[in-house]
């Protein structure tokens, strides 16, 4: 679109309609360089309301966002559009918002320039969906060196360990030396167990799909872990939407990939605390398909633990990083897997000192109603 032009006077209440409709922040500058309409996306876009910025020079009420600005004053000079889909984050409401920037020449029916519209499209769910697939190939990729590794070491792994029994079986069980074999015994098994997880993050089963009751899921999960927190003071709330039907998945790979989380977050909280767990529809997410666009239900588990530091947070779901002492970090990594391969997509959001909260988006797919 390479300029837009000025409407009639007798339509402009019903475009203001439509523009305050439009799910994308739209704002018009006049030639004098003065915002002359702001639409409430823009608004919740941009943390500026009308009231503040109608009849304030752009320069002035966004002086802030040089980019923006040098886009408006260039396309006012020039009656050139551009568009920038890189550079833009705007600051609203204390979070970063990702934005797809476009200023095109508002002009008249005689061709004359008498201002600038510039449109703000909020690129954070197509951000978050990106990382998630380089999050993805990442795996796939440590998955492939993996599983090769983990061959190359099993066979010599299972001679060592069958070594260690046979010593075991020869040494007086009153000997002090009974303690060596054992502990190699013990050694042995603990590598063979990542070793296991090592093989399912390279090459695990792909989803068998069936209806699954994701509350029922999430319920036994809950059920059981809260009698394995034993006396630990920790407050267990749920909250499930009970409009949500039955997801096309696999329940036992979905069950694997909550029960990990619950359990790390239940792990987390040493000294006590709160886990919540709830379910939702986001409208606002969607993925295409050649079955149309489907709304994703998210499920969020969410402990009030010490956190993950700012430097560490990115590292997260990474193989052999763990933030837990003892821990390998393949427990998250083949649940990232998991619901990749279901089509869905991880969030992990934590601060120290204010817990963690993990988002499980998967697509609302339902099966085919039999007629």
């Amino acid at each position: 679109m390479e300029q837009i032009r000025a409407v009639p006077s007798e339509s402009n209440g019903y475009y203001l309609t439509v523009l305050d409709s439009v799910g994308d922040g739209v704002i018009v500058v006049n030639r004098a360089g003065l915002v002359t309409l702001m639409n409430p996306a823009a608004e919740e876009l941009t943390g500026r309301s009308r009231r503040q910025t109608l009849e304030v020079a752009f320069s002035t009420a966004f002086s802030t966002e040089p980019t923006l600005v040098e886009m408006v004053e260039r396309t006012a000079s020039s009656g050139v559009s551009r568009s920038d889909q890189d550079n833009v984050v705007l600051k609203s409401s204390g979070r970063l918002i990702p934005v797809n920037a476009t200023t095109v020449p508002l002009m008249q029916a005689d061709g004359e320039t008498i201002g600038v519209i510039l449109t703000l499209r909020d690129m954070t769910s197509i951000r978050e969906l990106e990382a998630a697939v380089r999050q993805a190939d990442r795996l796939s990729t440590l998955g492939t060196l993996a599983a090769g590794l983990a061959h190359e070491i099993k066979n010599p792994l299972g001679g060592v360990k069958g070594a260690a029994q046979l010593l075991e079986r020869e040494l007086d069980p009153e000997s002090d030396l009974q303690e060596y074999p054992r502990v190699m015994i013990r050694e042995a098994e603990r590598i063979d167990r990542i070793i296991r997880q090592l093989l399912e993050l390279a090459s695990p089963r792909g989803p068998r799909y069936t209806p699954v009751n994701l509350h029922m899921v999430l319920g036994d999960i809950i059920l059981l872990q809260r009698e394995a927190a034993g006396s630990r003071e920790v407050s267990i709330v749920t909250g499930f939407d009970p409009s949500i039907p039955p997801l096309m998945a696999d329940e036992a790979q979905l069950t694997q990939v909550f029960l990990n989380l619950i359990r790390n977050a239940l792990e987390a909280m040493t000294e006590g605390g709160r886990l919540t767990v709830t379910s939702r529809v986001l409208s606002e997410y969607h993925l295409g398909s050649t079955e149309g666009r489907n709304r994703m239900v998210c499920v969020e588990v969410a402990d009030t633990g010490p956190g993950i530091s700012v430097e560490n947070i990115s590292k997260v779901g990474t193989p052999f990083f763990s933030t837990k002492e003892g821990g390998t970090g393949l427990g998250l990594a083949i649940c990232q897997k998991i619901v990749a391969d279901h089509r869905g997509m991880m969030k992990i959001d934590s601060l120290p000192g204010e817990g963690t909260r993990i988002s499980v988006l998967l697509p609302l797919i339902q099966s085919p109603v039999k007629g």
